[in-house]
């Protein structure tokens, strides 16, 4: 009866259209990603970025540093990539290890090739609602699997759980973009499920493996999971998918929102390509 919200659809069409604009550049664009260290996780992330970017044309490379790289070697590695004219955009990995500021090496990318859409001049675009903004993958991927599915936007309530700059607050403008009204949800909330209870729209990205139980979920609603967390090996969301499918429209994990991020990513970096001179 209800509908599983899966994102490989919904990121073939991206990617596809990606693949389009790209050939009618007249060259081949540039993508790189920096990769500090040898978390596992992060290097499948990034081994599956570079294959689809490859697969929609895009020239990608990975940039390499160790786990003891220090954070002037990071940044040195961002001054050359913000320089280099065959790099349309660039990310770097997160997480980063302990002894690296996450924030100082973003703001060191220059926010036109800043394809993860995660630098303060981007972030501050999509606020303001400058069309120019190059938007964080997930938040737009999110927003992407919504439309493809059909959940319909305008005036209903969605409840965000979670408020960090990479997702929540970014998604939390997307939606009132979109005319829903929005409430975020976070680790102070009280009573989360009297919240989540009305929403009609329900993403959860708060990094709490089962945190939204089915009676946590109005009947009927689009549930977003972009919860992964690993446990026992294997990637886990943030909703008790097999409960909560039985009353709602939902996500899995894997094989929902993460197709989408890495989708987004590749068609930002085709629009900081046709952006350049």
């Amino acid at each position: 009866m209800y509908k599983t919200l899966t994102g490989r659809e919904p990121a073939e069409a991206i990617l596809s259209d990606a693949k389009r604009r790209a050939q009618a550049l007249g060259r081949s664009a540039g993508l790189a990603i920096v990769l500090v260290g040898s978390d596992p996780a992060s290097e499948l992330y990034v081994k599956k970025k570079l294959e689809k970017a490859a697969s929609a044309g895009v020239n990608a490379r990975l940039e390499k540093l160790p786990e003891t790289a220090t954070e002037s070697e990071v940044l040195r590695l961002v001054k050359s990539l913000n320089r280099d004219t065959s790099i349309d955009g660039f990310i770097v990995q997160a997480p980063l290890p302990k002894q690296i500021d996450p924030i100082r090496v973003l703001e060191a990318i220059e926010p036109g090739k800043d394809v993860d859409g995660w630098t303060s001049a981007n972030l501050g675009k999509l606020a303001a609602g400058m069309a120019d903004a190059l938007l964080p993958a997930t938040p737009l991927g999110v927003m992407k699997m919504l439309e493809f599915h059909g959940a319909e936007l305008r005036g209903k309530h969605a409840v965000v759980i979670g408020r960090s700059n990479v997702v929540g607050k970014p998604l939390a403008l997307l939606l009132l973009a979109k005319d829903a009204t929005v409430t975020i949800c976070h680790s102070k909330t009280q009573n989360l499920a009297q919240h989540t209870k009305s929403a009609d729209i329900l993403i959860a990205a708060a990094g709490v493996p089962n945190l939204v139980k089915a009676d946590m979920v109005k009947s009927g609603a689009f549930v977003i999971d972009v919860g992964t967390t690993r446990v026992g090996g294997k990637t886990q969301g943030d909703v008790d998918f097999p409960a909560v499918i039985k009353k709602a429209n939902c996500s899995p994990v894997p094989g929902g929102v993460g197709p989408l991020t890495v989708a987004i990513l590749i068609s930002n970096v085709i629009e900081a390509a046709s952006r350049r001179p």
